[in-house]
């Protein structure tokens, strides 16, 4: 496969910002980050809005000193950049019904997840931009990075070249928030939604179930809870090997564990047949994810997942999951040792 192609500072201009009307949808994680990067990167604050509906999140960003515009058919009409960075499973009903009647023929549009744009969920006039500028990173750490003068990684993409200068106009956006500074990786909303998707679908869900596999077999051995639920996770031993796995590589992290874990380990990854965990990866992948069953799926809940209680479906998974014994044995563990885990 050949190497994705990296952007830098140098790559970007700003200048092709200047003047314009950037308006963010949604100020949640994402949206609270981007915008004060883009703040204090020199984008007057009088060319920053943020349309959001009045809760919570509005008001916070009146806090952070923003100007908000609760009326998205208002806020749609004067953006000349677009950042969408409301949910997934809102988004079609929300930008398609109050954004893209208004929206300017030129517009750019930004995006931060490629789900609905590989699915083809939202509507787009073939003259207005189409970028992806994906931070691989929580909003939080989108801000901390950037208030420490690092960048952080992120994808980029044109999905729609509307105006013949969809590119630049995307390398400025990321440079703008800060993403060019450690490099932003060239991509697609469908590399980044088969790689998104198939770690929420297939991977986490294999190493949750591996976990709570080990639990119930230690367990019937004899072993404690509150022994289990500190060896497997609540020591942060399994965060602190991901940690050194991003600095230093997935295999030469091993080198900080014991020789009898190095061997244990690497024999046992190594003596363990993938062909089986390949066809499942696989079967997620293009029967599932690609095909569209599962978008298909997930769009026919959007209004159960705005639902309290019991007939959201989002909860009746978490109830389901919290019945597993390695839940109940944490919940012990957690109010016995309330005191230590502060």
């Amino acid at each position: 496969m050949p190497s994705a192609k990296i952007y830098y500072d140098s790559d970007a201009d700003l200048a092709l910002l200047s003047g314009k009307q950037i308006v963010f949808l949604g100020f949640g994680n994402q949206g609270a980050a981007q915008a004060q990067n883009l703040r204090d990167t020199g984008i007057p604050n009088d060319k920053i809005l943020i349309a959001n509906r009045a809760d919570a999140y509005a008001d916070d960003a009146k806090a952070k000193g923003f100007i908000v515009e609760h009326d998205f058919e208002k806020a749609a009409a004067i953006a000349d950049v677009l950042f969408v960075l409301i949910p997934d499973q809102v988004q079609p009903k929300v930008f398609n019904g109050s954004f893209v009647p208004h929206l300017k023929e030129n517009v750019t549009i930004v995006i931060a997840s490629g789900y609905n744009v590989l699915f083809k969920l939202l509507e787009f006039k073939s003259t207005q931009n189409v970028v992806m500028v994906a931070p691989r990173m929580i909003g939080s750490s989108v801000r901390s990075l950037y208030v420490k003068g690092k960048g952080f990684p992120c994808f980029v993409s044109v999905e729609q070249d509307g105006t013949g200068n969809a590119l630049p106009v995307a390398l400025a956006v990321s440079k703008v928030i800060g993403a060019t500074k450690a490099g932003a990786i060239s991509s697609s909303a469908r590399e980044e939604t088969m790689m998104d998707l198939l770690a929420e679908q297939a991977l986490w869900p294999n190493i949750i179930m591996l976990f709570r596999e080990a639990f119930n077999v230690l367990q019937k051995a004899g072993c404690s809870d509150e022994a289990l639920c500190y060896e497997m996770w609540m020591s942060k031993e399994p965060a602190e090997i991901f940690e050194r796995a991003a600095e230093e590589g997935f295999i030469t992290q091993l080198k900080h564990h014991s020789t009898c874990s190095q061997f244990g380990q690497l024999r046992g990854a190594l003596a363990l047949d993938g062909v089986a965990a390949r066809k499942h990866f696989e079967d997620t992948l293009y029967n599932q994810i690609l095909s569209g069953k599962f978008s298909a799926e997930f769009s026919r809940l959007e209004d159960g997942l705005e639902k309290e209680g019991d007939e959201n479906p989002l909860n009746e998974l978490y109830r389901r999951a919290d019945e597993t014994e390695l839940a109940k044995a944490e919940k012990r563990v957690r109010a016995r040792l309330a005191g230590l885990l502060q």
